[in-house]
């Protein structure tokens, strides 16, 4: 196999993506939330209580797995679901205090995470956007623009 030098711009993304995913579920299991849990749990503090559906499309992810990371996240009380008043086969989720402090917990992991903390360059954040934006929007079908500030990334509270 090719030294990672030598490997291509997309294999080098998807497996330093997989590496820091690993390690960040690692750190993050003994505050009882997956990187995934982050964040729902994120996107719920910064918009608000919202459908099932809804967090799932915001998070770019099926209604399905966004199921299975809400009912992890309810396990451990950081969020709470309630039958949505206006349609009652919908769930309205909502991030609990405990979803709070884990959040801010996993902030710290995160920043932590990587040499040098969350101090990369620019110019890689920029386009590590533009790939989400670009393939996200591909695979979702969205336009990109969501409420408020629109940025999902756990960092971005920080």
């Amino acid at each position: 196999m090719p030294e990672p030098s030598l490997w291509p711009t997309s294999r080098l993304l998807s497996t330093a993506a997989r590496l820091v995913e690993h390690s960040w579920n690692e750190n993050l299991a003994s505050i009882g939330v997956t990187h995934a849990g982050v964040i729902a749990l994120d996107v719920l503090s910064a918009h608000g209580p919202m459908t099932q559906a809804r967090l799932a499309s915001l998070v770019k992810v099926q209604a399905q797995t966004m199921g299975k990371t809400l009912h992890r996240l309810q396990i451990h009380g950081h969020v709470g679901r309630q039958r949505d008043q206006q349609d009652r086969r919908s769930h309205v989720v909502s991030i609990t205090d405990a979803g709070r402090a884990a959040l801010e917990s996993s902030q710290r992991i995160e920043r932590d995470l990587l040499p040098g903390g969350d101090r990369s360059s620019d110019e890689l954040r920029d386009q590590l956007v533009d790939i989400i934006t670009s393939l996200g929007d591909a695979r979702w079908q969205t336009s990109g623009v969501l409420p408020d500030d629109g940025d999902l990334s756990p960092a971005a509270s920080s």
